[in-house]
Protein backbone atom coordinates (compact mmCIF):
# COMPACT_ATOMS: atom_id res chain seq x y z
CA UNK A 1 0.00 0.00 0.00
CA UNK A 2 2.79 2.41 0.91
CA UNK A 3 4.41 1.79 -2.49
CA UNK A 4 1.24 3.03 -4.18
CA UNK A 5 1.13 6.13 -1.97
CA UNK A 6 4.80 6.99 -2.68
CA UNK A 7 4.35 6.25 -6.38
CA UNK A 8 1.28 8.46 -6.51
CA UNK A 9 3.10 11.31 -4.76
CA UNK A 10 6.03 11.08 -7.18
CA UNK A 11 3.73 11.04 -10.21
CA UNK A 12 1.69 13.94 -8.82
CA UNK A 13 4.86 15.96 -8.18
CA UNK A 14 6.35 15.30 -11.62
CA UNK A 15 3.01 15.98 -13.31
CA UNK A 16 2.57 19.25 -11.39
CA UNK A 17 6.09 20.39 -12.26
CA UNK A 18 5.55 19.69 -15.95
CA UNK A 19 2.05 21.19 -15.96
CA UNK A 20 3.18 24.46 -14.40
CA UNK A 21 6.32 24.77 -16.56
CA UNK A 22 8.88 23.86 -13.89
CA UNK A 23 10.52 21.03 -15.85
CA UNK A 24 13.98 22.65 -15.73
CA UNK A 25 13.78 23.13 -11.96
CA UNK A 26 12.59 19.53 -11.62
CA UNK A 27 15.54 18.21 -13.65
CA UNK A 28 18.13 20.17 -11.67
CA UNK A 29 16.50 19.20 -8.36
CA UNK A 30 16.65 15.51 -9.31
CA UNK A 31 20.37 15.72 -10.16
CA UNK A 32 21.29 17.80 -7.10
CA UNK A 33 19.23 15.74 -4.65
CA UNK A 34 20.70 12.54 -6.06
CA UNK A 35 24.22 13.79 -5.38
CA UNK A 36 23.22 14.99 -1.90
CA UNK A 37 21.59 11.64 -1.14
CA UNK A 38 24.75 9.71 -2.07
CA UNK A 39 26.90 12.02 0.08
CA UNK A 40 24.52 11.65 3.03
CA UNK A 41 24.42 7.89 2.57
CA UNK A 42 28.22 7.62 2.70
CA UNK A 43 28.38 9.80 5.82
CA UNK A 44 25.67 7.84 7.61
CA UNK A 45 27.22 4.52 6.55
CA UNK A 46 30.41 5.52 8.35
CA UNK A 47 28.52 6.54 11.48
CA UNK A 48 26.44 3.35 11.37
CA UNK A 49 29.57 1.24 11.01
CA UNK A 50 31.19 3.02 13.95
CA UNK A 51 28.23 2.70 16.30
CA UNK A 52 27.39 -0.84 15.22
CA UNK A 53 30.98 -1.74 16.01
CA UNK A 54 30.67 -0.01 19.39
CA UNK A 55 27.49 -2.00 20.07
CA UNK A 56 29.29 -5.22 19.17
CA UNK A 57 32.11 -4.29 21.56
CA UNK A 58 29.52 -3.49 24.24
CA UNK A 59 27.90 -6.89 23.63
CA UNK A 60 31.21 -8.79 23.71
CA UNK A 61 32.40 -6.96 26.85
CA UNK A 62 29.14 -7.67 28.66
CA UNK A 63 28.14 -4.00 28.95
CA UNK A 64 24.78 -4.56 27.25
CA UNK A 65 24.02 -7.43 29.64
CA UNK A 66 24.85 -5.19 32.59
CA UNK A 67 22.56 -2.50 31.22
CA UNK A 68 19.88 -5.10 30.54
CA UNK A 69 20.10 -6.29 34.17
CA UNK A 70 19.81 -2.67 35.32
CA UNK A 71 16.58 -2.21 33.34
CA UNK A 72 15.14 -5.62 34.22
CA UNK A 73 13.31 -4.47 37.40
CA UNK A 74 11.49 -1.72 35.49
CA UNK A 75 10.75 -4.03 32.58
CA UNK A 76 9.34 -6.67 34.94
CA UNK A 77 6.77 -4.08 36.03
CA UNK A 78 5.83 -3.41 32.41
CA UNK A 79 5.89 -7.08 31.36
CA UNK A 80 4.77 -8.97 34.50
CA UNK A 81 3.48 -12.02 32.59
CA UNK A 82 6.77 -12.66 30.76
CA UNK A 83 9.27 -15.08 32.30
CA UNK A 84 12.40 -13.03 33.15
CA UNK A 85 14.70 -15.72 31.77
CA UNK A 86 12.68 -16.23 28.56
CA UNK A 87 13.66 -15.35 25.01
CA UNK A 88 11.11 -12.54 24.66
CA UNK A 89 12.23 -10.76 27.83
CA UNK A 90 15.90 -11.05 26.83
CA UNK A 91 15.25 -9.65 23.35
CA UNK A 92 13.16 -6.82 24.78
CA UNK A 93 15.88 -5.78 27.23
CA UNK A 94 18.57 -5.90 24.52
CA UNK A 95 16.37 -3.92 22.11
CA UNK A 96 15.66 -1.22 24.68
CA UNK A 97 19.35 -1.06 25.59
CA UNK A 98 20.30 -0.56 21.93
CA UNK A 99 17.61 2.12 21.56
CA UNK A 100 18.86 3.91 24.68
CA UNK A 101 22.32 4.04 23.13
CA UNK A 102 20.80 5.59 20.01
CA UNK A 103 21.41 2.56 17.82
CA UNK A 104 17.98 2.22 16.28
CA UNK A 105 19.18 0.23 13.27
CA UNK A 106 21.08 -2.16 15.51
CA UNK A 107 17.99 -2.50 17.70
CA UNK A 108 15.69 -3.37 14.80
CA UNK A 109 16.68 -7.05 14.47
CA UNK A 110 16.33 -7.46 18.24
CA UNK A 111 12.89 -5.84 18.09
CA UNK A 112 11.77 -8.19 15.32
CA UNK A 113 13.10 -11.15 17.30
CA UNK A 114 11.26 -9.93 20.41
CA UNK A 115 7.98 -9.56 18.50
CA UNK A 116 8.35 -13.08 17.10
CA UNK A 117 8.93 -14.43 20.60
CA UNK A 118 5.93 -12.45 21.90
CA UNK A 119 3.83 -13.76 19.01
CA UNK A 120 4.75 -17.34 19.98
CA UNK A 121 3.67 -16.63 23.56
CA UNK A 122 0.46 -15.10 22.18
CA UNK A 123 -0.29 -18.29 20.27
CA UNK A 124 -0.05 -16.61 16.86
CA UNK A 125 -3.32 -14.75 17.48
CA UNK A 126 -4.44 -11.98 15.14
CA UNK A 127 -4.99 -9.79 18.20
CA UNK A 128 -1.89 -8.26 19.80
CA UNK A 129 -1.22 -9.16 23.41
CA UNK A 130 -0.80 -6.51 26.10
CA UNK A 131 2.95 -7.17 26.07
CA UNK A 132 3.13 -6.63 22.30
CA UNK A 133 1.32 -3.31 22.63
CA UNK A 134 3.58 -2.10 25.45
CA UNK A 135 6.69 -3.16 23.52
CA UNK A 136 5.58 -1.29 20.38
CA UNK A 137 4.82 1.80 22.47
CA UNK A 138 8.27 1.73 24.07
CA UNK A 139 9.93 1.29 20.68
CA UNK A 140 7.91 4.05 19.07
CA UNK A 141 8.72 6.56 21.81
CA UNK A 142 12.41 5.59 21.41
CA UNK A 143 13.89 6.99 24.59
CA UNK A 144 17.56 7.66 23.80
CA UNK A 145 20.47 8.62 26.01
CA UNK A 146 22.73 9.19 22.99
CA UNK A 147 20.85 10.17 19.80
CA UNK A 148 23.80 9.24 17.60
CA UNK A 149 22.00 9.17 14.27
CA UNK A 150 20.36 12.54 14.80
CA UNK A 151 23.68 14.04 15.89
CA UNK A 152 25.40 12.63 12.82
CA UNK A 153 22.70 14.14 10.59
CA UNK A 154 23.22 17.49 12.30
CA UNK A 155 26.98 17.22 11.83
CA UNK A 156 26.50 16.38 8.14
CA UNK A 157 24.31 19.47 7.79
CA UNK A 158 27.14 21.60 9.19
CA UNK A 159 26.20 21.94 12.87
CA UNK A 160 29.06 23.16 15.06
CA UNK A 161 27.55 21.37 18.08
CA UNK A 162 25.72 18.26 16.88
CA UNK A 163 25.04 17.02 20.43
CA UNK A 164 23.55 20.34 21.61
CA UNK A 165 20.15 18.65 21.23
CA UNK A 166 20.66 16.20 24.11
CA UNK A 167 18.45 17.90 26.71
CA UNK A 168 15.51 18.53 24.34
CA UNK A 169 15.74 14.95 23.02
CA UNK A 170 15.75 13.53 26.55
CA UNK A 171 12.83 15.68 27.68
CA UNK A 172 10.66 15.15 24.60
CA UNK A 173 11.26 11.41 24.36
CA UNK A 174 10.71 10.92 28.12
CA UNK A 175 7.43 12.86 27.94
CA UNK A 176 6.32 10.92 24.86
CA UNK A 177 7.17 7.63 26.56
CA UNK A 178 5.36 8.56 29.78
CA UNK A 179 2.20 9.63 27.97
CA UNK A 180 2.20 6.66 25.59
CA UNK A 181 2.83 4.13 28.38
CA UNK A 182 0.13 5.68 30.55
CA UNK A 183 -2.40 5.39 27.74
CA UNK A 184 -1.33 1.86 26.75
CA UNK A 185 -1.33 0.54 30.32
CA UNK A 186 -4.65 2.24 31.04
CA UNK A 187 -6.26 0.78 27.93
CA UNK A 188 -4.79 -2.66 28.67
CA UNK A 189 -6.29 -2.59 32.17
CA UNK A 190 -9.62 -1.38 30.82
CA UNK A 191 -9.56 -4.15 28.19
CA UNK A 192 -9.02 -6.80 30.88
CA UNK A 193 -12.00 -5.59 32.99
Amino acid sequence: MLNYIWGGLVLLSVGSALLFGNGDALGSAIVESGADAVQLLLTLAGVMALWSGMMKIAEESGLTKILARMFAPVLRLLFPRLPPDGEAFGCITMNITANLLGLGNTATPLGIQAMRALDKLNGGSDIASDEMVIFVVINTASLQLMPTMLASLRQTAGSAEPFAILAPVWISSACALAVALSIAVGLNRRHRL
